[in-house]
């Protein structure tokens, strides 16, 4: 099997499920779970459609968001990482209504040991996710909600934007209690914190799609 930069990793998966093993397509709704911790890691994830929020649970019962998923990713691969069978470490939640495509980790770890650039198309989007928690890590890391909110909303715009004639629109359609979930907030204090915004003019909303119209002056101004 030969991978291409510009074949569709969807379509890799596909060709990995064969035989007795046929490809699963899975749908949730927003706020179901894929995965809890602690569950068997015996499945690897390719994001068809959607957003998924993976968070670590802590003893103390806080959530904290570590990524946020887009269309195009692989998740659950924790096993393939350590060589070793796990246990899921992460809380793996839609974050809109999703889709899934799986495949048993065991053909994944095969397909990989078999195919050098598919190894180096999951270590890019590998690479990306890391980079992305360490960014929600540091909106996570401010005391301010308006600084934590406004970082969530760069990094939306870094992973989820369309560039449009007022500035860069967030592919995502997001409710309040969404965003608050995602940044350790309340839907009331999001909910004021973008109504601030828009009197700045900073962003606007139409049908529960953000777009920040001058992204590096945000950047700027309040983080």
């Amino acid at each position: 099997m030969i991978v291409t930069q510009d074949k569709a990793l969807a379509n890799v998966f596909r060709q990995m499920a064969t035989g007795a093993f046929p490809p699963v397509v899975e749908t949730f709704e927003r706020n179901k779970t894929i995965f809890f911790p602690g569950d068997p890691a015996e499945r690897v994830y390719f994001l068809l459609k959607g957003a998924v929020k993976l968070s670590r649970v802590y003893e103390a019962g806080e959530e904290i968001t570590v990524a946020l998923l887009r269309e195009n990713s692989v998740f659950g691969v924790l096993s393939l990482l350590t060589g070793n069978k796990s246990d899921r470490f992460y809380h793996a939640v839609a974050f809109t209504p999703v889709e899934l495509l799986s495949a048993p980790i065991e053909q994944v770890e095969q397909a990989l040991k078999e195919n050098p650039e598919l190894s180096m198309l999951m270590l890019r989007g590998l690479s990306s996710r890391i980079l992305q928690t360490e960014m929600m890590i540091e909106t996570l890391a401010h005391r301010d909600m308006g600084s934590r909110l406004v970082s969530f909303l760069l990094i939306l715009c870094r992973d989820f934007g369309v560039p449009c004639a007022d500035g860069i629109t967030v592919d995502l359609k997001l409710s309040h209690q969404a965003i608050a979930e995602a940044i350790g907030s309340t839907r009331v204090t999001v909910t004021r914190l973008l109504g601030d915004l828009r009197e700045k003019k900073m962003i606007s909303i139409h049908k529960k799609k953000i777009t920040v119209h001058k992204p590096v002056t945000l950047s700027r101004q309040f983080t």
